[in-house]
């Protein structure tokens, strides 16, 4: 199997399917990734796009499964068509947190929402648009901040990965029945909306502190933590 990504979440992911007696063909990351010495055997990639690499990610293919995961580049054709089955873990619910985790989590606390979760989808032609495999759900309380929601939903993300990574690679997995709830996309621009909303008289100051308490998450979001350091106008 082939995996592509980044972080601690990629390599929990690596050990797990050497553990379970997977092969893993292929780590594609980028120049900068670090790679723990534990699973510093395994075959690497190092891309600034992997879909550029596409011809050597399926020249090292062993079989047709491909994983998604802690992974920032949107993946196109030639991979997707290409006859690999590839499979994301999502930070978020689908189809109501597409996009950035980071943003979603910050929309779901100022919302005030009571469910937040991870869950895992076949990658097609859109962003997070594919069916649904499985969700895990977690409950968030008025109290939680922006780390704590995100530090649950990457335990969510690596608990997805183990309860369906022998279902992936049997080809037994199968979609989960349609959300309800409504499709919404998060993307960088919603940052816009964030610094708005801080700008606000009537916004709940506590919530807005709360759900933009990044905590150990702000060296890898500096341009919301920017916006959300700047004083309200």
């Amino acid at each position: 199997m082939i995996f592509v990504g980044r972080g601690s979440l990629l390599w929990r992911a690596v050990r797990a399917a050497h553990s379970r007696g997977h092969r893993v063909d292929l780590v594609c990351v980028s120049p900068s990734e670090g790679v723990p010495p534990d699973v510093a055997d395994a075959p690497l990639l190092r891309t600034v796009n992997v879909n550029h690499d596409h011809a050597r990610v399926l020249d090292a293919a062993t079989d047709d499964v491909m994983w998604s995961i802690d992974n920032r580049t949107i993946l196109r054709a030639p991979l997707i068509g290409s006859g690999l089955r590839i499979y994301n873990i999502h930070n978020g619910l689908l189809p109501e947190h597409r996009g950035l985790p980071e943003m979603a989590v910050i929309f779901c606390l100022l919302r005030g929402d009571t469910e937040y979760g991870a869950s895992l989808h076949v990658v097609d032609e859109g962003i997070d648009t594919g069916p649904v495999l499985d969700l895990e759900r977690f409950a968030v309380t008025p109290e939680d901040r922006f780390q704590d929601v995100m530090l649950a939903g990457v335990k969510a993300c690596h608990t997805l990965f183990e309860r369906n990574l022998d279902a992936v690679c049997e080809g037994t997995a199968v979609p989960v029945a349609p959300a309800s709830r409504p499709d919404e996309y998060f993307g960088a621009d919603r940052i816009r909306e964030l610094i708005r909303l801080r700008d606000l008289p009537d916004t709940d100051r506590a919530r807005f502190d709360r759900a933009t308490a990044l905590g150990v998450f702000g060296p890898l979001y500096p341009e919301i933590a920017d916006a959300v350091s700047q004083p309200a106008r």
